[in-house]
């Protein structure tokens, strides 16, 4: 039996459509968020920006979340685009919704395809910038310059 996708049409439409406005080198637009509103079985594009900081500050406590973020890596030899798909499962999401991410985040990732680190997150302090930038400049292989 196949599993039942945790979005509609239109919102994965949406939800494309935001992921690749973040991949596009013409966009200033830095991340996009997709939530489970009201009854929490349906995954929707909640929000995206420019500001990281309000991508962390739309993170609840209660809420599973996806979101995509493109960072600006590499040194003065090679500035590049890479990006970074971030599971957020607040610490107060039940048992029973923290099981069904497992599922629903590979039907995401079938939107979400291209990303250089994955982070599975809980804390906010795992999603602070630095870290996650770190954790793309690690897996972006050689870093030949001294600009940090």
């Amino acid at each position: 039996m196949e599993a039942t996708k945790p979005y509609t049409p239109e919102a994965k439409e949406k939800l494309c459509d935001a992921y690749l406005d973040v991949r596009s080198d013409k966009s200033d637009t830095r991340w996009c968020l997709a939530t489970y509103p009201d009854d929490g079985k349906q995954v929707e594009l909640a929000a995206s920006g420019v500001d990281y900081q309000e991508f962390l500050d739309l993170l609840q406590d209660d809420q599973r979340s996806y979101g995509f973020v493109r960072y600006e890596t590499g040194d003065e030899m090679s500035k590049r685009a890479k990006f970074a798909f971030v599971t957020w499962i607040g610490p107060s999401v039940s048992p029973l919704k923290r099981a069904r991410v497992s599922t629903d985040k590979g039907f995401v990732k079938e939107i979400f395809t291209t990303f250089g680190v994955e982070v599975l997150a809980d804390d906010r302090d795992d999603l602070q910038e630095d870290h996650v930038k770190d954790l793309l400049k690690k897996a972006g292989g050689a870093n030949y310059g001294s600009a940090r």
